[in-house]
């Protein structure tokens, strides 16, 4: 009965998962600086963010209008002003934020760009420090690109990176490099569609097809060739199709590349109740070619720096693999451990299935009408 309710427990933890998720909160800032000191770009911030952070949607509505944005215009400038700043050497730049504003888009959000410069000390570190949206949404991300006449770099703020040094006389190639990997782990641990479709393919990793049941797998060697087996084939998918939606070889409607993953999710989840197919393999290496597309769309948001683009891609496609991985060898120990009880093939495997193939369906529906 303990072991039941721990079940539930862990399938309740999936479910509440699922219901948490929403859109990920994302700013952009491209800035480049000449040899006179003075940085130029622009920064787009979500309208959402704005709402949430200050209050633009003044008749309640739930629409936001250009005329709103305009006569919340000092607001807007005074709580961006103070989320941002710029230093070089031992001095702060001065920092100037345009009053020509643009509506732009990104991934079906509307964003608000804003033209900005700042007078830096000519020699120096830069540092750049971010605060802005993290008491509404400690998931914020500021996606950062900088550039100089000789190096050129790409870095993420977060709620737990705030702030980034940057010497604009050096390439900082590993630290990019350093950034985008760490970028794609966290991209396949909080993307929960490709960690339920990796939980569905290992929960039968364990066991072996009699008849019409499933029996626990007594080789512990035959275990380990079923999932060395369906990591490579579902590596080697996404980091093919990963690579070349990246580097533009590929385009596919991003609607319907999340689509497809989730309906993924569900053929997968179903496949555990009722097995059609046996080797994994292949419909591994099929699926995977779409989960590498949803990849793509997050570097995609990253953006690529135009002198490393393919570095930067193997840095996400390293990143990936890395957090794939960490969840395999975190799962798969445990999955081995209770593959002998009773419960396991009879219980646990049938109900997570159900609820994971429950949980995609809705996204399936989500994704199709959004």
């Amino acid at each position: 009965m303990r072991i039941l309710k721990l079940i539930i427990f862990i399938q309740l933890i999936i479910f509440s998962a699922f219901l948490s998720a929403h859109q990920l909160s994302t700013a952009y800032a491209n800035l480049q600086i000449n040899d006179q000191g003075l940085i130029t770009g622009e920064w787009q911030v979500r309208l959402y963010d704005l709402e949430q952070a200050i209050g633009v949607d003044s008749d309640g509505d739930g629409k936001l209008r250009w005329k709103e944005l305009q006569a919340r215009a000092d607001s807007v400038h005074q709580y961006l002003a103070s989320q941002l700043s710029i230093h070089r050497a031992d001095s702060t730049c001065t920092l100037l934020l345009s009053d020509e504003w643009k509506i732009d888009s990104h991934f079906s959000e509307s964003y608000l760009l804003i033209p900005l410069r700042a007078q830096c000390a000519l020699t120096g570190t830069i540092r750049v420090n971010y605060s802005a949206f993290f008491k509404e949404d400690a998931e914020h991300k500021l996606l950062l690109n900088l550039r100089s006449d000789s190096a050129t770099s790409s870095r993420v703020l977060s709620d737990t990176q705030r702030n980034i040094d940057w010497d604009a006389a050096s390439g900082n190639i590993w630290k990019t490099l350093g950034e985008f990997i760490y970028q794609g782990m966290v991209h396949i641990w909080i993307g929960i569609d490709h960690i339920l479709f990796l939980l569905s393919l290992l929960l039968t990793c364990v066991l072996v097809r009699r008849g019409n049941q499933w029996f626990a797998q007594a080789s512990i060697k035959r275990i380990l060739i079923n999932t060395t087996w369906i990591v490579t084939a579902f590596t080697l998918a996404h980091s093919i199709t990963l690579s070349a939606t990246a580097l533009g070889l590929i385009q596919f409607s991003s609607q319907w590349v999340e689509v497809g993953i989730a309906i993924s999710v569900v053929l997968v989840a179903l496949n555990n109740i009722y097995p059609l197919v046996t080797r994994l393999g292949w419909l591994t290496f099929g699926f995977g070619l779409l989960h590498g597309m949803g990849f793509a769309g997050v570097l995609g948001e990253l953006g690529l720096p135009a002198d490393q683009q393919l570095l930067t891609v193997l840095a996400f496609n390293l990143g990936v693999e890395i957090g794939q991985m960490a969840i395999v060898l975190l799962l798969l120990p445990l999955f081995i451990f209770v593959r002998n009880q009773i419960w396991y093939a009879r219980y646990a495997l049938t109900g997570t299935s159900i609820v994971i193939a429950l949980v995609a369906l809705q996204w399936v529906v989500d994704r199709w009408i959004g």
